[in-house]
């Protein structure tokens, strides 16, 4: 305990020096820290909001671009498809499960899903008040869109055209909210959902406005949309057997008009796109870290050389090398503990700061009150860092000569 107090009094000695060390060793972790977490929770996010979901059907086009829009609804949709081609699809006995979806509306920059029950059933979801539609133009809310829109059952609102905000209102047919979802921590709690005869209803009726507009006078080719020709957004389903993965995607994409992406597969692409970015910044982190090793390491060797006179004189009181050495290696190793526990401490304060911000405007979850596998690591790796940095000076008071020390003054 007399050596870690010797430690400690060396640190408080150069006060500017030590914080400074400290202070290196804290940007360094917590940037590291807040990658880890903002990593570990996207990759949760992705995961569940893809859950249950094998294959989704969709217009030809982009892959990545069908699962973001369809799964993750963070991009426009790469088209719309008949309803019948992607029924028949869904009827085939490797499918265990399909949930058809229709896009195109939007209020205040929440999107409107059309879609059956089995939408919600997917995510887990369930009524936190109110009943699921029974009728044209009734709606259901997530628990963000409920919270950032101010819309509570009963409620209504006029959706817009378009997948953002701006877009031209439908304030001739507005939507009733007739129940509110709790929580899920999915997509499903950034969703407006309602039937998929609602978007039908609507669009065909905005179809029939537009045409009123036009001079009757000039010619137009309009196509007059036909009830039995009914058009969805994308498809989702889920395999009856997992062999169903190796013969149907295949299936669809050679023999019809229709593309067939697994979120699995294009996930897995995500995220080694989004993991390009993060090993960057973790690759400046730890330079942070590196530079703060090495500005312990010039701290303790010029302490060293300041202090010679001072180690000498505690080797004649009965001070033994082995102790110099404990005494030296703990202010490496206190200089890199101090930095850790703060480094985690603002590293996990910026997270949940930013999990505020992001429920708030975004209706996304996250939080910095967690612990990922990882951290463990971190501090391991911290600590061994500051050891290193004082490996060396340890090593040359440990090996010092009493006598010419004290000789040379």
């Amino acid at each position: 305990m007399t050596w870690l107090r010797l430690a400690f009094a060396n640190l408080r000695a150069a006060p500017l020096t030590s914080f400074i060390n400290v202070l290196l060793f804290a940007l360094g972790t917590a940037s590291i820290v807040l990658l880890l977490l903002i990593g570990d929770q996207f990759a949760r996010s992705v995961s569940r909001d893809a859950r249950g979901i094998d294959l989704v059907l969709g217009a030809k086009g982009s892959p990545v671009q069908l699962i973001l829009s369809s799964v993750y609804h963070a991009d426009v949709p790469t088209g719309n498809i008949p309803k019948a081609e992607a029924d028949r699809w869904a009827a085939d006995p490797r499918v265990a499960r399909a949930v058809p979806l229709s896009l195109g509306d939007s209020y205040r920059g929440f999107r409107i899903v059309g879609s059956t029950s089995d939408y919600i059933a997917l995510y887990r979801g369930h009524l936190a008040t109110g009943r699921e539609w029974k009728a044209p133009m009734e709606a259901i809310v997530g628990a963000a869109v409920a919270r950032e829109a101010r819309l509570a059952e009963g409620a209504r609102f006029a959706g817009a055209h378009g997948l953002v905000a701006g877009g031209h209102a439908h304030k001739a047919h507005p939507y009733q909210v007739v129940g509110v979802l709790a929580p899920t921590g999915t997509v499903l709690d950034r969703l407006i959902l309602t039937s998929l005869d609602s978007v039908w209803a609507l669009h065909a009726d905005h179809h029939d406005d537009e045409d009123q507009d036009h001079d009757a006078d000039e010619a137009h080719d309009h196509a007059e949309p036909a009830s039995g020709k009914r058009e969805i957004t994308a498809m989702l389903l889920s395999y009856a057997s997992p062999l169903a993965a190796a013969t149907l995607p295949r299936q669809i994409n050679a023999g019809s008009n229709l593309q067939a992406a697994a979120p699995a597969f294009e996930f897995t692409r995500l995220l080694q796109l989004v993991g390009i970015g993060l090993d960057g910044l973790r690759a400046f982190a730890a330079v942070l870290i590196l530079t703060a090793g090495f500005s312990v390491f010039t701290a303790l060797y010029g302490a060293l050389k300041a202090r010679r006179l001072d180690l000498a004189m505690l080797r004649c009181l009965g001070a033994t090398r082995s102790e110099l050495l404990v005494s030296l290696l703990l202010e490496g190793l206190m200089l890199a503990l101090l930095g850790a526990l703060l480094g985690f401490a603002l590293g996990h304060g910026a997270m949940e700061l930013l999990g505020h911000w992001l429920a708030s405007t975004r209706g996304v979850a996250a939080t910095g009150w967690i612990w990922v596998a990882d951290e463990g690591g971190l501090l391991l790796g911290l600590l061994a860092v500051g050891l290193l940095a004082a490996a060396l000076p340890a090593w040359q008071a440990y090996r010092a000569d009493v006598a010419r020390t004290l000789a040379q003054g």
